[in-house]
């Protein structure tokens, strides 16, 4: 997917354990677990604001773009995976 998640680094940059940030943010460690490996569909922008504030950022710093990556790329590795 074109679109990078960050908050692995910014967790790890402050220290905050992952079970800490979910509760602090209102959701579950599964669904960050979700957000944190690139693998959600959708963000909701409150839990994006949720994040920024707890993790003292910006939306960029969480979310970036990566022009050389596509979710064509993922669906055709997934297809020579099965």
């Amino acid at each position: 997917m074109s679109i990078q998640v960050n908050i692995d680094v910014l967790i790890a940059q402050r220290k905050i354990p992952v079970g800490e940030l979910a509760a602090r943010v209102g959701i579950t460690q599964a669904n960050l677990s979700i957000l944190k490996n690139g693998k959600a569909r959708a963000i909701r922008f409150s839990t994006l604001e949720a994040l920024c504030r707890e993790l003292d950022c910006q939306p960029g710093d969480i979310l970036g773009f990566d022009p050389n990556s596509s979710s064509e790329d993922l669906a055709s590795a997934a297809q020579e995976e099965e």
